[in-house]
């Protein structure tokens, strides 16, 4: 009895892999995946999902030989991660924030935050996991300097000095939302999403992230493309990537940055 379409399809066996990366523009990602994606077999798809810097590569193979294509997607998946080894957030369909909360909830660690130009959407995406209760206590919204001040603790000397979009107000907005909450991590942003606002030396996209664990804190100064919404979003997005380098002990320190 000759093979229809329909016995085929029920003999091939389907296998899905995935690998979620951070940090690649999809120009950058389109030059970096062509050699990959041009040897792959037919038997494998590829579908590549990008926003805000956060893009989720997902590999989707179809073959009779079940033991054979398990290995072949795991090859390819590995491929992956070796391709963008310091990038990788996750080697399964998740998200920034759930990551983040699984390393929270493994370590048994809270974070908190302090949110200026990303108006609690941090807090928002971390919530949006059910669990999160476990390991995040609460956001302040430091819109304002005297909020900044008066409740994170941020010195107005510092305020008046560097700037509100600033690494020394970023980072004494993480402690503050830290020492504030009793958290083993904080989040801090602070910067100009837009469209007005911006200047000469810190124009519209400027934001200024600090993360702390424990006692090291580190900080970076972002410049992101795009309108509001993609500048919050994008700045959310590295907040929480930071963190979960500092947590994973793969966080590599920004160049010196200058608030001149």
């Amino acid at each position: 009895m000759s093979e229809t379409p329909e016995t085929k399809a029920a003999a091939d066996h389907k296998e899905t892999r995935h690998v979620v990366i951070y940090g690649y523009t999809k120009q950058e990602l389109a030059k970096v995946m062509k050699h990959f994606e041009s040897v792959l077999p037919e038997y494998v798809r590829i579908s590549i999902d990008s926003s805000n810097l956060v893009t989720k590569i997902t590999l989707t193979g179809i073959n009779s030989g079940v033991e054979l294509l398990r290995f072949k997607m795991n090859k390819y998946q590995q491929n992956l991660s070796d391709i963008f080894s310091h990038e990788v957030v996750a080697m399964a369909d998740k998200s920034v924030a759930q990551v983040l909360g699984e390393l929270l909830t493994e370590r048994e660690l809270t974070v908190s935050c302090a949110e200026s130009c990303t108006g609690g959407n941090i807090a928002h995406r971390i919530v949006q996991n059910a669990g999160s209760s476990a390991y995040f206590q609460g956001s302040v919204v430091s819109y304002s300097n005297d909020v900044k001040a008066n409740v994170l603790g941020v010195d107005r000397r510092d305020i008046d000095r560097d700037g509100a979009v600033s690494r020394s107000v970023a980072e004494s907005m993480a402690k503050g939302a830290a020492r504030l909450m009793r958290t083993d991590c904080a989040i801090a942003t602070t910067g100009i999403a837009g469209p007005g606002g911006g200047t000469k030396y810190k124009p519209v996209g400027t934001v200024w992230i600090a993360v702390k664990y424990l006692d090291t804190v580190v900080s970076e100064c972002l410049h992101f493309k795009g309108d509001r919404d993609s500048v919050i979003e994008s700045a959310t997005n590295h907040a929480m990537v930071m963190l979960i380098q500092l947590l994973r002990n793969s966080y590599e320190a920004q160049e010196d940055f200058s608030d001149e």
